[in-house]
């Protein structure tokens, strides 16, 4: 599956799914709601300058805890608007889940990055 479109999103989502205690279909989706969330997070600190930094690695740690990493960050690609990528990239950099030369032609947000040297 190399494009992603929203037809077959939860399709990818769910052959990622790596949660081996998943009880239900409820507790799948309440993880996928996730990338919802870390959405809203991104859109906040886009428009108002609002940056909730351990909101954000709450939520990016328990979408990585639950999805492969690829898909993880392929989904968060899809879901997050491409002027917010720098924030991603620094947090996904930060938590060592992508490597330097991924995201190569986006640069890392010093913003972000000072933020979560302070943590």
């Amino acid at each position: 599956m190399n494009e992603l479109n929203e037809k077959n999103l939860i399709l990818f989502a769910a052959q990622n799914y790596i949660n081996k205690r998943i009880l239900d279909l409820d507790e799948f989706y309440d993880d996928y709601a996730k990338f919802k969330y870390l959405k809203r997070l991104f859109t906040r600190y886009s428009i108002n300058n609002v940056l909730q930094e351990r909101l954000i690695l709450n939520h990016l740690i328990k979408i990585y805890n639950v999805f492969k990493p690829e898909a993880a960050t392929k989904i968060c690609q899809f879901k997050i608007e491409e002027e917010q990528w720098p924030a991603l990239k620094t947090f996904l950099l930060y938590l060592n889940y992508i490597e330097d030369h991924q995201f190569i032609n986006i640069s890392s947000d010093l913003y972000v990055a000072k933020k979560l040297q302070e943590i």
